[in-house]
């Protein structure tokens, strides 16, 4: 595989978080009717959040997802995400105080986050699952790739009226304001042009109107 990720591995995370959330798993039918027919905004920590920090203050009828990485500096600037996508590289303390604060966490399983799920999944309320290989039992496959596309494919998947992308600078330096924990910048730069092929891919065929407000062109959706 171009990653050199297992399948065997990530299958095994989407079931061990299938069993870990039996008694807490949201339904999707909960998610959708937060996002269904509403503008959306997806937020990641690209060098383009800095200018439109005032934007998203503004813009209150917008529901904001947010990528892993994003949630402590959007906190920081008094910013609640209503939903959170992550894989729990992010500083955990901010992801809970997200969740105290009303959001929604979107937790993705894979084989090498497999220790972050035991020990950070226990500590959230409710949870909707998801995963890169085959869906289980309130685990999911909405698409996408990195915590920033996948808000974008789940956004999708739910009917959202539009979606606007904000600090999705994928030709960018990934640790602008990220704080997750990736430290590998080849990878995570490798990480990042395959979501952007993604997201392009979803341009074509996304029945959701799509605007890039992010410093990195994305073919297929308009850039504003």
């Amino acid at each position: 595989m171009e990653y050199g990720y297992s399948t065997e591995k990530d299958q095994n995370a989407a079931e061990m978080l299938s069993n870990m959330i039996k008694r807490k798993a949201l339904r999707v039918s909960q998610i959708q009717k937060k996002i269904e027919g509403k503008e959306i905004l997806v937020i990641g920590a690209g060098p383009s959040l800095e200018k439109n920090i005032e934007f998203i203050k503004k813009n209150k009828k917008y529901v904001k997802i947010a990528a892993d990485g994003v949630v402590e500096i959007l906190l920081n600037k008094k910013i609640r995400p209503d939903l959170v996508v992550s894989d729990l590289d992010g500083n955990p303390k901010y992801l809970r105080m997200a969740e105290k604060l009303g959001a929604i966490m979107v937790i993705h399983a894979h084989g090498d986050n497999i220790e972050n799920l035991e020990k950070n999944v226990p500590k959230f309320r409710k949870i909707i699952g998801t995963t890169q290989v085959m869906p289980t039992e309130n685990v999911y496959n909405f698409g996408g790739f990195t915590d920033g596309d996948r808000s974008v494919f789940l956004a999708e998947e739910m009917r959202a009226k539009s979606i606007t992308l904000i600090g999705m600078d994928f030709n960018s330096n990934p640790r602008k304001f990220s704080t997750d924990h990736d430290i590998n910048f080849e990878l995570k730069q490798k990480k990042l042009k395959t979501a952007k092929r993604l997201l392009e891919m979803l341009g074509k065929q996304s029945k959701s109107k799509l605007i890039n407000k992010s410093g990195t062109k994305i073919r297929g959706i308009e850039s504003q």
